[in-house]
Protein backbone atom coordinates (compact mmCIF):
# COMPACT_ATOMS: atom_id res chain seq x y z
CA UNK A 1 0.00 0.00 0.00
CA UNK A 2 1.05 3.53 -0.76
CA UNK A 3 1.43 5.63 2.28
CA UNK A 4 0.49 9.09 2.49
CA UNK A 5 3.20 11.90 2.66
CA UNK A 6 3.36 13.97 5.75
CA UNK A 7 3.87 17.14 4.44
CA UNK A 8 5.10 19.91 7.09
CA UNK A 9 5.94 23.34 6.84
CA UNK A 10 9.57 24.93 6.45
CA UNK A 11 9.77 28.66 6.98
CA UNK A 12 13.96 28.34 7.69
CA UNK A 13 16.70 25.93 8.03
CA UNK A 14 16.25 25.20 12.19
CA UNK A 15 12.06 24.35 10.65
CA UNK A 16 13.05 21.76 8.32
CA UNK A 17 15.44 20.00 10.57
CA UNK A 18 12.57 19.44 13.37
CA UNK A 19 10.13 18.31 10.82
CA UNK A 20 12.13 15.69 9.43
CA UNK A 21 13.10 15.04 13.12
CA UNK A 22 9.75 14.24 14.38
CA UNK A 23 8.26 12.39 11.44
CA UNK A 24 7.70 14.43 8.36
CA UNK A 25 8.07 12.62 4.81
CA UNK A 26 8.60 16.04 3.34
CA UNK A 27 8.77 19.94 3.79
CA UNK A 28 7.42 22.87 2.01
CA UNK A 29 9.36 25.96 1.39
CA UNK A 30 9.59 29.39 0.10
CA UNK A 31 12.65 30.97 -1.44
CA UNK A 32 13.16 34.89 -0.84
CA UNK A 33 10.99 35.41 -3.78
CA UNK A 34 7.56 34.14 -5.30
CA UNK A 35 6.16 33.00 -2.16
CA UNK A 36 3.38 33.60 0.24
CA UNK A 37 5.03 33.99 2.72
CA UNK A 38 6.67 37.21 2.54
CA UNK A 39 6.97 37.71 6.53
CA UNK A 40 8.34 34.22 7.14
CA UNK A 41 12.61 34.26 7.27
CA UNK A 42 12.61 31.92 3.76
CA UNK A 43 15.60 30.26 2.35
CA UNK A 44 18.61 32.11 0.50
CA UNK A 45 19.50 30.39 -3.09
CA UNK A 46 22.21 28.46 -1.02
CA UNK A 47 20.22 27.55 1.95
CA UNK A 48 17.81 25.89 -0.86
CA UNK A 49 20.50 23.82 -2.45
CA UNK A 50 21.73 22.93 1.06
CA UNK A 51 18.32 21.73 2.18
CA UNK A 52 17.38 20.02 -1.17
CA UNK A 53 21.30 17.72 -0.65
CA UNK A 54 20.14 17.57 3.22
CA UNK A 55 16.12 16.13 2.58
CA UNK A 56 17.93 13.58 0.19
CA UNK A 57 20.07 12.12 1.96
CA UNK A 58 17.91 10.83 4.50
CA UNK A 59 15.42 10.31 1.89
CA UNK A 60 12.64 12.88 2.42
CA UNK A 61 11.73 15.48 -0.41
CA UNK A 62 11.37 19.36 -0.71
CA UNK A 63 8.32 21.34 -2.33
CA UNK A 64 9.15 24.90 -3.09
CA UNK A 65 6.15 27.72 -3.00
CA UNK A 66 5.89 29.50 -6.05
CA UNK A 67 2.29 30.44 -5.07
CA UNK A 68 2.30 34.17 -5.45
CA UNK A 69 -0.51 35.76 -8.06
CA UNK A 70 2.11 37.69 -10.33
CA UNK A 71 1.97 41.13 -11.84
CA UNK A 72 4.20 41.24 -15.51
CA UNK A 73 7.15 42.88 -13.52
CA UNK A 74 7.11 39.58 -11.03
CA UNK A 75 8.07 37.57 -13.96
CA UNK A 76 10.97 39.24 -15.30
CA UNK A 77 13.34 36.82 -13.53
CA UNK A 78 11.07 33.97 -12.96
CA UNK A 79 12.29 32.04 -15.60
CA UNK A 80 15.73 32.30 -13.98
CA UNK A 81 14.69 31.27 -10.90
CA UNK A 82 13.19 28.03 -12.13
CA UNK A 83 15.82 26.98 -13.80
CA UNK A 84 17.69 26.93 -10.51
CA UNK A 85 14.85 25.04 -8.88
CA UNK A 86 15.58 22.33 -11.98
CA UNK A 87 19.17 22.35 -11.46
CA UNK A 88 19.27 21.28 -7.40
CA UNK A 89 16.91 19.08 -7.87
CA UNK A 90 13.86 20.12 -5.89
CA UNK A 91 10.78 17.54 -5.41
CA UNK A 92 8.08 20.32 -7.14
CA UNK A 93 6.76 23.17 -6.76
CA UNK A 94 3.88 24.87 -5.93
CA UNK A 95 1.73 27.10 -8.25
CA UNK A 96 -1.03 28.76 -8.28
CA UNK A 97 -1.08 31.12 -11.34
CA UNK A 98 -1.37 29.57 -15.37
CA UNK A 99 1.10 32.30 -15.88
CA UNK A 100 3.67 31.02 -13.62
CA UNK A 101 2.71 27.42 -14.82
CA UNK A 102 3.37 27.49 -18.04
CA UNK A 103 7.09 29.63 -17.11
CA UNK A 104 8.01 26.48 -15.02
CA UNK A 105 6.95 24.15 -17.78
CA UNK A 106 8.88 25.87 -20.49
CA UNK A 107 12.52 25.72 -18.10
CA UNK A 108 12.31 22.60 -16.44
CA UNK A 109 11.19 19.22 -15.72
CA UNK A 110 10.38 20.08 -12.25
CA UNK A 111 6.64 18.08 -10.79
CA UNK A 112 4.27 21.24 -10.43
CA UNK A 113 1.72 20.95 -7.80
CA UNK A 114 -0.68 23.02 -8.08
CA UNK A 115 -2.04 25.67 -5.16
CA UNK A 116 -5.15 25.58 -2.95
CA UNK A 117 -5.43 28.84 -4.40
CA UNK A 118 -6.06 27.64 -7.97
CA UNK A 119 -9.69 26.82 -5.49
CA UNK A 120 -9.76 23.62 -6.99
CA UNK A 121 -13.39 22.35 -5.64
CA UNK A 122 -14.49 19.85 -8.34
CA UNK A 123 -13.27 16.82 -10.46
CA UNK A 124 -13.36 19.05 -14.00
CA UNK A 125 -10.89 21.59 -12.97
CA UNK A 126 -8.73 18.76 -11.21
CA UNK A 127 -8.45 16.78 -14.62
CA UNK A 128 -7.94 20.21 -16.51
CA UNK A 129 -5.04 20.12 -14.40
CA UNK A 130 -4.07 16.61 -14.69
CA UNK A 131 -4.51 17.79 -18.79
CA UNK A 132 -1.89 20.26 -18.82
CA UNK A 133 0.42 18.58 -17.05
CA UNK A 134 0.30 18.66 -12.70
CA UNK A 135 1.48 16.11 -10.91
CA UNK A 136 -0.49 17.09 -7.58
CA UNK A 137 -3.25 19.28 -7.08
CA UNK A 138 -4.13 20.49 -3.16
CA UNK A 139 -7.70 20.78 -2.98
CA UNK A 140 -9.59 23.84 -1.97
CA UNK A 141 -10.24 23.83 1.94
CA UNK A 142 -13.56 24.92 1.74
CA UNK A 143 -14.53 20.97 0.51
CA UNK A 144 -15.99 18.13 1.98
CA UNK A 145 -14.73 14.68 2.48
CA UNK A 146 -17.27 13.12 -0.01
CA UNK A 147 -16.04 15.88 -2.54
CA UNK A 148 -12.98 14.79 -2.24
CA UNK A 149 -13.92 11.16 -2.65
CA UNK A 150 -15.65 11.63 -5.86
CA UNK A 151 -12.73 13.69 -7.74
CA UNK A 152 -10.75 10.24 -6.32
CA UNK A 153 -12.60 8.24 -8.32
CA UNK A 154 -12.81 10.28 -11.83
CA UNK A 155 -9.35 11.57 -12.12
CA UNK A 156 -7.53 8.45 -10.33
CA UNK A 157 -4.01 9.31 -12.27
CA UNK A 158 -3.26 12.40 -10.50
CA UNK A 159 -1.81 13.20 -6.77
CA UNK A 160 -4.26 14.82 -4.23
CA UNK A 161 -3.32 16.76 -1.27
CA UNK A 162 -5.32 18.35 1.26
CA UNK A 163 -4.81 20.71 4.91
CA UNK A 164 -4.97 18.70 7.85
CA UNK A 165 -4.14 20.94 10.65
CA UNK A 166 -3.27 25.11 11.09
CA UNK A 167 -4.64 28.02 10.72
CA UNK A 168 -7.56 29.13 8.13
CA UNK A 169 -8.16 31.80 5.99
CA UNK A 170 -11.43 33.68 6.29
CA UNK A 171 -11.49 34.13 2.27
CA UNK A 172 -12.33 31.35 -0.19
CA UNK A 173 -8.78 29.41 -0.89
CA UNK A 174 -7.01 32.27 0.89
CA UNK A 175 -7.75 35.32 -1.63
CA UNK A 176 -8.37 37.62 0.30
CA UNK A 177 -8.44 41.68 -0.27
CA UNK A 178 -9.02 43.15 3.24
CA UNK A 179 -5.07 43.62 3.70
CA UNK A 180 -4.28 45.28 0.41
CA UNK A 181 -7.71 47.60 0.84
CA UNK A 182 -6.86 48.31 4.59
CA UNK A 183 -2.96 48.44 4.57
CA UNK A 184 -1.37 48.00 1.10
CA UNK A 185 -0.27 45.00 2.01
CA UNK A 186 -0.91 41.95 -1.02
CA UNK A 187 -1.84 38.95 0.62
CA UNK A 188 -2.21 37.61 -2.76
CA UNK A 189 1.69 38.33 -3.30
CA UNK A 190 2.89 37.49 0.08
CA UNK A 191 2.57 39.87 2.67
CA UNK A 192 -0.87 39.53 4.33
CA UNK A 193 -1.61 42.16 7.41
CA UNK A 194 -4.13 39.40 9.09
CA UNK A 195 -6.84 42.08 9.01
CA UNK A 196 -9.30 39.09 9.59
CA UNK A 197 -7.71 38.44 12.84
CA UNK A 198 -8.35 42.32 14.38
CA UNK A 199 -11.14 43.61 16.55
CA UNK A 200 -14.02 45.04 14.65
CA UNK A 201 -17.06 47.23 16.36
CA UNK A 202 -20.15 48.88 15.03
CA UNK A 203 -20.45 52.82 14.57
CA UNK A 204 -24.25 54.62 13.29
CA UNK A 205 -23.09 56.98 11.13
CA UNK A 206 -25.08 59.77 13.06
CA UNK A 207 -23.40 58.70 16.31
CA UNK A 208 -19.83 59.22 15.43
CA UNK A 209 -17.52 57.48 18.11
CA UNK A 210 -20.00 55.68 19.74
CA UNK A 211 -18.67 52.32 18.77
CA UNK A 212 -21.12 49.49 19.45
CA UNK A 213 -20.55 45.39 19.56
CA UNK A 214 -21.20 43.32 16.73
CA UNK A 215 -21.88 41.02 19.19
CA UNK A 216 -22.63 40.42 23.09
CA UNK A 217 -19.15 40.83 24.09
CA UNK A 218 -17.84 44.48 25.34
CA UNK A 219 -14.67 43.58 23.28
CA UNK A 220 -16.00 43.71 20.15
CA UNK A 221 -16.05 40.55 17.65
CA UNK A 222 -13.58 38.94 15.72
CA UNK A 223 -16.03 38.36 12.81
CA UNK A 224 -14.03 37.31 10.12
CA UNK A 225 -11.58 35.42 12.31
CA UNK A 226 -11.69 31.24 11.85
CA UNK A 227 -10.86 28.72 14.33
CA UNK A 228 -7.84 26.37 13.36
CA UNK A 229 -8.37 23.03 11.41
CA UNK A 230 -7.70 20.05 13.30
CA UNK A 231 -8.47 16.74 12.60
CA UNK A 232 -6.51 14.42 14.42
CA UNK A 233 -9.64 12.63 15.33
CA UNK A 234 -10.62 11.84 11.83
CA UNK A 235 -7.65 11.71 10.52
CA UNK A 236 -8.54 8.19 9.26
CA UNK A 237 -11.32 9.19 7.29
CA UNK A 238 -9.25 11.32 5.44
CA UNK A 239 -6.87 8.41 4.86
CA UNK A 240 -9.80 6.29 3.69
CA UNK A 241 -10.61 9.12 0.89
CA UNK A 242 -7.98 8.21 -1.19
CA UNK A 243 -5.51 11.96 -1.06
CA UNK A 244 -2.06 11.40 -1.59
CA UNK A 245 -0.70 14.03 0.44
CA UNK A 246 -1.73 15.71 3.97
CA UNK A 247 -0.24 19.43 5.06
CA UNK A 248 -0.15 20.87 7.93
CA UNK A 249 -0.27 24.65 7.31
CA UNK A 250 2.39 27.00 9.55
CA UNK A 251 5.61 28.13 8.18
CA UNK A 252 4.99 31.29 10.32
CA UNK A 253 5.53 28.94 13.68
CA UNK A 254 8.20 28.03 15.87
CA UNK A 255 10.00 24.83 16.04
CA UNK A 256 7.50 23.42 18.76
CA UNK A 257 4.39 23.88 16.64
CA UNK A 258 6.47 22.33 13.58
CA UNK A 259 7.86 19.50 15.92
CA UNK A 260 5.12 19.05 18.15
CA UNK A 261 2.04 18.78 15.25
CA UNK A 262 4.49 16.36 12.88
CA UNK A 263 4.72 13.99 15.81
CA UNK A 264 1.33 13.89 16.63
CA UNK A 265 0.39 13.30 13.33
CA UNK A 266 2.72 11.14 12.77
CA UNK A 267 1.98 8.59 15.28
CA UNK A 268 -1.47 8.85 14.46
CA UNK A 269 -0.87 8.28 10.52
CA UNK A 270 1.75 4.98 11.46
CA UNK A 271 -1.15 3.68 13.52
CA UNK A 272 -3.65 4.06 10.40
CA UNK A 273 -1.24 1.36 8.60
CA UNK A 274 -0.36 -0.55 10.62
CA UNK A 275 -4.02 -1.20 10.91
CA UNK A 276 -4.61 0.21 14.76
CA UNK A 277 -6.00 3.41 14.47
CA UNK A 278 -7.99 4.41 17.05
CA UNK A 279 -8.35 7.71 18.47
CA UNK A 280 -5.90 8.47 21.18
CA UNK A 281 -6.28 11.77 23.34
CA UNK A 282 -2.79 12.20 23.93
CA UNK A 283 -2.20 13.31 20.36
CA UNK A 284 -5.44 16.51 20.82
CA UNK A 285 -3.48 17.09 24.27
CA UNK A 286 0.03 17.67 22.62
CA UNK A 287 -1.87 19.64 19.97
CA UNK A 288 -3.13 21.79 22.66
CA UNK A 289 0.02 22.08 24.20
CA UNK A 290 1.34 24.67 21.22
CA UNK A 291 -0.26 27.48 20.47
CA UNK A 292 -3.29 27.59 18.33
CA UNK A 293 -6.77 29.41 18.22
CA UNK A 294 -9.90 26.45 18.80
CA UNK A 295 -9.97 24.07 16.71
CA UNK A 296 -12.46 23.34 13.98
CA UNK A 297 -13.00 20.38 11.70
CA UNK A 298 -13.30 23.11 9.01
CA UNK A 299 -15.42 21.71 5.52
CA UNK A 300 -14.94 18.30 5.67
CA UNK A 301 -18.38 17.38 6.83
CA UNK A 302 -19.81 20.42 5.23
CA UNK A 303 -19.98 24.30 5.71
CA UNK A 304 -18.91 24.99 9.84
CA UNK A 305 -21.09 27.75 9.75
CA UNK A 306 -20.81 29.76 13.74
CA UNK A 307 -19.14 26.77 14.95
CA UNK A 308 -16.20 27.50 13.15
CA UNK A 309 -15.71 31.03 13.95
CA UNK A 310 -13.71 32.37 16.54
CA UNK A 311 -16.03 35.26 18.31
CA UNK A 312 -14.54 35.32 21.88
CA UNK A 313 -10.89 37.55 22.24
CA UNK A 314 -10.55 35.50 25.68
CA UNK A 315 -9.76 32.16 23.47
CA UNK A 316 -8.35 33.86 20.63
CA UNK A 317 -5.21 31.92 21.41
CA UNK A 318 -3.89 29.17 24.20
CA UNK A 319 -1.39 25.92 24.52
CA UNK A 320 -0.52 24.38 27.54
CA UNK A 321 3.25 24.07 26.99
CA UNK A 322 6.43 26.49 26.41
CA UNK A 323 9.35 25.39 24.64
CA UNK A 324 12.52 26.07 26.75
CA UNK A 325 15.47 24.35 25.50
CA UNK A 326 16.57 22.44 22.55
CA UNK A 327 19.60 19.57 22.24
CA UNK A 328 22.15 20.63 19.97
CA UNK A 329 24.97 18.26 20.97
CA UNK A 330 25.58 15.04 22.58
CA UNK A 331 28.50 14.88 24.41
CA UNK A 332 27.90 11.65 25.88
CA UNK A 333 25.26 9.01 27.10
CA UNK A 334 24.15 11.17 30.15
CA UNK A 335 25.73 14.38 29.20
CA UNK A 336 23.91 17.20 26.94
CA UNK A 337 24.15 20.55 25.34
CA UNK A 338 20.82 22.65 25.66
CA UNK A 339 20.17 25.94 23.37
CA UNK A 340 17.63 27.88 25.65
CA UNK A 341 14.87 29.63 24.47
CA UNK A 342 12.96 30.64 27.77
CA UNK A 343 14.26 31.00 31.25
CA UNK A 344 14.93 27.60 33.31
CA UNK A 345 16.29 27.34 37.03
CA UNK A 346 17.62 24.68 38.72
CA UNK A 347 14.91 22.39 39.62
CA UNK A 348 12.34 23.38 37.39
CA UNK A 349 10.07 20.51 36.52
CA UNK A 350 10.32 20.13 33.14
CA UNK A 351 9.72 17.58 29.99
CA UNK A 352 11.70 16.01 27.05
CA UNK A 353 9.53 15.65 23.67
CA UNK A 354 11.11 13.26 21.38
CA UNK A 355 10.12 11.70 18.38
CA UNK A 356 9.22 7.87 19.42
CA UNK A 357 8.27 7.94 22.87
CA UNK A 358 5.76 10.02 24.96
CA UNK A 359 6.88 12.98 26.77
CA UNK A 360 9.55 12.21 29.30
CA UNK A 361 8.94 14.07 32.82
CA UNK A 362 12.84 15.17 35.00
CA UNK A 363 13.66 17.51 37.26
CA UNK A 364 16.29 20.24 35.78
CA UNK A 365 19.82 19.37 37.49
CA UNK A 366 22.63 21.56 37.68
CA UNK A 367 23.86 23.29 34.89
CA UNK A 368 27.12 24.71 33.28
CA UNK A 369 26.86 28.12 31.40
CA UNK A 370 28.87 27.96 28.19
CA UNK A 371 29.53 31.92 27.36
CA UNK A 372 30.37 33.05 23.71
CA UNK A 373 33.98 32.49 24.24
CA UNK A 374 33.86 28.86 25.41
CA UNK A 375 34.25 29.40 28.98
CA UNK A 376 32.46 27.39 31.59
CA UNK A 377 31.15 28.54 35.08
CA UNK A 378 28.03 26.93 37.21
CA UNK A 379 24.34 28.25 37.38
CA UNK A 380 21.57 28.19 38.41
CA UNK A 381 19.68 29.70 35.86
CA UNK A 382 19.98 30.46 32.49
CA UNK A 383 18.35 33.31 30.31
CA UNK A 384 16.88 33.11 26.21
CA UNK A 385 20.03 32.68 23.97
CA UNK A 386 22.63 31.14 25.94
CA UNK A 387 23.85 27.79 26.11
CA UNK A 388 24.15 25.13 28.97
CA UNK A 389 25.93 21.66 29.38
CA UNK A 390 24.04 19.13 32.03
CA UNK A 391 24.45 15.47 33.03
CA UNK A 392 21.11 13.53 33.28
CA UNK A 393 20.01 9.53 33.16
CA UNK A 394 16.88 10.79 30.64
CA UNK A 395 18.18 9.95 27.05
CA UNK A 396 18.14 12.67 24.79
CA UNK A 397 19.02 12.83 20.99
CA UNK A 398 20.19 16.34 19.15
CA UNK A 399 17.26 18.16 17.77
CA UNK A 400 15.03 16.82 20.93
CA UNK A 401 13.03 19.19 23.02
CA UNK A 402 12.41 20.47 26.59
CA UNK A 403 9.73 21.97 27.69
CA UNK A 404 7.60 23.02 30.81
CA UNK A 405 3.87 23.92 31.73
CA UNK A 406 3.27 27.42 30.61
CA UNK A 407 2.15 29.54 33.41
CA UNK A 408 -0.88 31.25 33.46
CA UNK A 409 -1.43 34.91 32.40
Amino acid sequence: MKKVELLAPAGNYEKMEMAFHYGADAVFLGGKIFNLRAGSHNFTDEELEKTVNYAHSIGKKVWVTLNIIPHNEDLEILPEYVRFLDKIKVDGVIVADLGVFQIVKENSNIPISVSTQASNTNWRSVKIWKDMGAKRVVLAREISLENIKEIRAKVPDIELEVFIHGAMCMSISGRCLLSNYLTGRDANRGDCAQPCRWRYSLMEEKRPGQYMPVFEDEHGTFIFSSKDLCTIDMIDQILDAGVDSVKIEGRMKGIYYVANVVKAYREAIDKYYAGEYIFDEKWLRELESTSHRLYTKGFYFGKPGVSGQNYNDRNSYSQTHQLVAKVIEKVSDNEYILSIRNRIETGDKLEVVTPNTEAIKFTLPEMILIDKRGHESETTFANPNSTVRIKTDIKMEVLDMIRKVKAEN
